[in-house]
């Protein structure tokens, strides 16, 4: 079964995650900003970077960092297609 944004990623952003990284018009709670295909799915990709700390500062700020098994379910998500 493909990973959904709105039953499995979504709800791995904490409220505080989402309110701090509005203001950066970084929409973690917005699936149409989240797979946007016109970017080549830029915004999912980079949040994935800054999970992973690959790009930093490593997210979620201050931790606590996602765990690999988080990690791969949005990975898992990415490619099974940014199912919504």
């Amino acid at each position: 079964m493909p990973v959904s944004f709105s039953k499995d990623i979504r709800p791995l952003f904490r409220p505080v995650d989402i309110d701090h990284m509005r203001p950066m018009n970084v929409l973690l709670d917005d699936y149409a900003y989240m797979s946007d295909p016109t970017d080549d799915h830029k915004s999912a990709l980079d949040v994935l970077a800054f999970l992973k700390g690959d790009r930093k500062p490593r997210m979620p700020l201050g931790g606590p960092f996602w765990s690999p098994e988080q990690i791969d379910l949005y990975s898992r998500w990415v490619s099974d297609g940014y199912q919504p």
